[in-house]
C-alpha cells in the first residue's frame, strides 16, 4: 500500500527522528510513504478566521496532490495533521471558503474535500492492525510502562478530527500494548502542555507540563511517548517526574527491530 505524505517542516528540523524512524517502520510493515512534491508549510496553526483563505491554500494543494494520485494523505505531526484536516474539512463542507481557495489556485481540477487524511497512528490501528503489528514485533517492551501523552491537537474538535474519544483516548495505549508495553493510564494524558503559550509564557507552560510529567510519574510510569514535536519540546523543558520523552515512532522502530537501521545509517 502507498501513501502520500506529507512530512512538514518540523519534521526536516528538530523532530528528523519523528521521521525517520516513521520511514523505516513503515517499510518494515509493508507500506510505503511517498513524499508530496513541493509541498510548503502548512502554517502550524489553523486560521480560525472565517475568511481567511490564503494560509489554508498550501494545505489544500498538498490536499490536491493526493486526489491527483489517487491516495490518502498521511500525517505525522499533530500540529500539521489538526491543520490539514481542518482545513479539508472547511473545504468539503464550506462553500465560500471552497470556491474562494479553488478561484485562487486556478487549477483543472476542482478540489472539494475528497482526500483522506489519516494520521499515521491511524494507519497502524484501521490499515495494519495493531494485531498484525503485534505479530511483527522482534524487541518488545515486555513489562516496560509506558504512559502515552495525546496533547490537545489529535483530539479537538472531536467532531472533525475523528481520531479518538477526545475525554478517553485509547489509539496510543493500544499502540503500547502491541508493543509489548504497559500502558499507563493517568490524568493528564490528554491535558494541555502549554502549546504556543511557551513562547510568551514560559513559567505557565513549564508549570503546565511539569503537572503531567508528575502526574505520569505518579501512575509510576517509566517514559512517556508522544507524536507531537511542541510537546516533546515543552515536556523536556520540564524537569518534574524524571521520566524521559520519546516519540512514538521511535519505540515502533525498536520493536521492529529497525530502529539502528536509522541510527547507524
Amino acid at each position: 500500500m502507498k501513501y502520500s505524505y506529507y512530512p512538514g517542516c518540523t519534521l526536516r528540523t528538530k523532530a528528523q527522528n519523528l521521521d525517520a524512524y516513521a520511514r523505516a517502520s513503515a517499510k518494515a510493515l509493508g507500506f510505503e510513504l511517498e513524499e508530496v512534491e513541493n509541498w510548503q508549510c502548512c502554517g502550524g496553526v489553523y486560521p480560525l478566521g472565517s475568511d481567511e483563505i490564503a494560509t489554508k491554500l498550501s494545505s489544500v494543494r498538498v490536499l490536491m496532490q493526493a486526489k491527483e494520485k489517487g491516495q490518502s494523505l498521511v500525517t505525522l505531526c499533530s500540529a500539521c495533521h489538526h491543520v490539514i484536516k481542518r482545513v479539508n474539512d472547511d473545504m468539503k463542507n464550506v462553500e465560500d471558503i471552497r470556491t474562494r481557495a479553488n478561484n485562487y489556485i486556478q487549477s483543472d481540477d476542482y478540489y472539494a474535500g475528497e482526500t483522506e487524511v489519516l494520521h499515521f497512528l491511524e494507519v497502524l490501528r484501521d490499515r495494519v492492525g495493531f494485531d498484525k503489528l503485534k505479530e511483527k514485533v522482534v524487541n518488545p517492551f515486555t513489562n516496560r510502562k509506558i504512559g502515552a501523552y495525546y496533547g490537545c491537537l489529535l483530539l479537538r474538535p472531536s467532531n472533525i478530527m475523528s481520531f479518538d474519544d477526545p475525554e478517553n483516548p485509547s489509539i496510543l495505549e493500544d499502540f503500547i500494548r502491541a508493543i509489548g508495553g504497559t500502558p499507563v493510564i493517568y490524568p493528564y494524558r490528554n491535558e494541555c502542555c502549554g502549546g504556543y503559550i511557551s513562547l510568551k509564557e514560559k513559567d505557565m507552560a513549564e508549570n503546565m507540563c511539569d503537572k503531567i510529567k508528575d502526574s505520569a510519574s505518579g501512575f509510576e510510569a517509566e517514559m512517556l511517548i508522544t507524536a507531537c514535536p511542541l510537546c516533546m519540546y515543552n515536556l523536556n523543558k520540564s524537569k518534574a517526574g524524571n521520566i524521559p520523552v520519546y516519540y512514538f515512532t521511535e519505540l515502533l522502530a525498536e520493536a521492529l527491530g529497525v530502529k539502528d537501521e536509522v541510527d547507524n545509517p
